[in-house]
């Protein structure tokens, strides 16, 4: 009996969406995935700016923190905001004490008259934000940040984006960090990727996918139940399966617990193991936050017997490459006070320009 773990590992966040809470009412219908992407995230995306991208990933960062998270991989979009933007992420993870892999998922959708599409027929040339988007990938991992080559979807690329991205993240010797069939609108996804896919892509959701592609599949149970887009079926799947939240927080106990109660919805016959094991996958990518010391209320942190069907555990306090950071509610590196009075006027200004 324990209750020391290691760092979490969140495997597919969205840092900015931390502001998105209480934003203000869609104008438009959200009934369907892509009426969702159109009339929320697609609408912050382009709202974005580097102050909101700063305290949104700071308060993100200490929200994982206080989680027992430790490191994150992180996929971000801001068309308006492309130079620069990962940097700033990083910075905002490093002064809370969080760990990050960043990339910038580039996409066609915006074409070069400043139109925004719904899909993007395979056969578009790169548009210039797309080709701004890899630019900015190239530079931050060229300048030593830690990242991937991020793609939205191949639904809203076209094959010369997509094509360019798998080449540059190989020329770089990392991964693709891309959404994969999330939603039905993606359902071509693996027919476009399967030539170019390679072992070390990150595929996320992979809820339609229809065939086997080369990569790790992130699964993301609570935004696929909350966007209603299916369920991923993880276990039958032969690829690595990683854990994620796709934005909604970066408490991986929680997740995990979701992911198991979901899993026995579609197969009584598995058990907590499973589930355990893929968030133990998601050190591949973080194999030091091992070293990390987080310490809970609970005391059977090593038994996922347990831990799956305890609610109540909290997390008291977190050392990262043996420094504490975080000790019963207190941020060792910055004020959380301040990070949370910073982020609510960083939303404020975001939902004024969600309503002009």
């Amino acid at each position: 009996m324990t209750n020391i773990t290691p760092g979490m590992v969140c495997a597919h966040h969205h840092l900015y969406s931390s502001l998105a809470r209480g934003m203000p009412a869609p104008r438009g219908k959200t009934d369907s995935f892509i009426s969702i992407l159109e009339n929320i995230w697609w609408r912050i995306d382009a709202a974005l700016d580097l102050d909101m991208i700063y305290w949104s990933a700071a308060l993100g960062a200490a929200e994982a923190l206080s989680s027992g998270t430790t490191c994150i991989i992180d996929h971000h979009e801001s068309p308006h905001a492309i130079e620069g933007s990962l940097a700033t992420i990083a910075k905002a993870c490093r002064d809370v004490g969080v760990r990050v892999n960043a990339s910038y998922g580039v996409t066609d959708r915006w074409d070069n008259a400043g139109n925004i599409h719904s899909s993007v027929d395979a056969s578009t040339k790169m548009t210039s934000g797309a080709r701004r988007g890899l630019d900015e990938g190239l530079a931050f991992i060229k300048s030593g940040g830690r990242g991937m080559i991020g793609v939205h979807a191949a639904f809203t690329c076209g094959d010369e984006t997509l094509h360019e991205a798998a080449s540059l993240a190989e020329s770089l010797g990392v991964g693709v960090h891309v959404h994969v069939a999330e939603g039905l609108d993606d359902v071509d996804a693996g027919s476009r990727l399967e030539r170019i896919a390679k072992e070390n892509w990150l595929l996320i959701h992979a809820v339609h996918l229809d065939r086997q592609l080369l990569g790790s599949i992130v699964h993301n149970p609570r935004s696929n139940m909350n966007n209603s887009v299916g369920y991923a079926k993880p276990s039958t799947r032969t690829n690595n399966i990683l854990l994620g939240t796709d934005g909604i927080g970066a408490n991986m106990m929680e997740e995990a617990r979701l992911a198991y109660v979901r899993l026995r919805e579609f197969d009584v016959s598995q058990d907590p193991t499973v589930v355990d094991q893929w968030l133990q996958n998601n050190y591949q990518y973080f194999p030091e936050a091992k070293n990390d010391k987080v310490t809970w209320s609970y005391y059977n942190m090593s038994s996922p017997w347990h831990t799956a069907f305890t609610t109540d555990m909290h997390v008291l306090s977190v050392e990262v490459d043996g420094e504490k950071l975080y000790e019963e509610g207190k941020f060792m590196r910055m004020d959380i006070q301040e990070i949370r009075a910073k982020a609510n006027e960083q939303a404020q200004r975001l939902f004024e320009r969600l309503e002009s």
